[in-house]
């Protein structure tokens, strides 16, 4: 299955500025609108021609402050296929959220929070959506390239 054949098979869900191929990347990517992403997850899944059964990856990007955007990436593989796939959904910088899907994978749920965690990317829906690696009282998020580091760490010194 191609790329092209995925976006073909996605576009009764959404059109053309909805859903779009990426061959920059690979594998291929398919980059969709966050108000479709759920729609389209459970399509890739459900599909028997597809049946894209496991989320082994999701990633937070910060495009920086320039940029305005940051971006979630899911890596989708088909184990009976023996076919990946990669979506992304570009998200605006300030206030960035969009629809978990646990309910689809329950390997997005750890992903997803370390995500929220690190970039303050918000899971709509998610069943737990909290802190994970960092202290619950942490402010700000450290994996954003505008971060900057909290008073109290910044007067330690560390020595080799």
């Amino acid at each position: 299955m191609t790329i092209d054949d995925i976006v073909s098979l996605l576009s009764d869900i959404a059109g053309p500025d909805q859903i779009k191929a990426d061959r920059t990347t690979t594998p291929h990517a398919v980059i969709v609108d966050k108000t479709k992403l759920v729609e389209v997850c459970s399509k890739l899944q459900k599909n028997a021609s597809t049946y894209f059964d496991m989320l082994s990856c999701v990633t937070g990007i910060d495009n920086g402050t320039q940029a305005g955007t940051m971006e979630v990436v899911y890596n989708l593989y088909s184990i009976p296929y023996n076919f990946q796939l990669t979506i992304k959904v570009i998200l605006p910088r300030e206030n960035p959220a969009v629809e978990t899907v646990t309910h689809l994978w329950k390997s997005a749920d750890w992903m997803e929070r370390e995500i929220f965690d690190m970039y303050g990317i918000v899971f709509t829906n998610h069943p737990d959506l909290r802190r994970i690696l960092m202290p619950a009282d942490w402010e700000g998020y450290p994996l954003r390239k505008d971060y900057t580091h909290q008073e109290y760490y910044r007067d330690i010194k560390v020595e080799y």
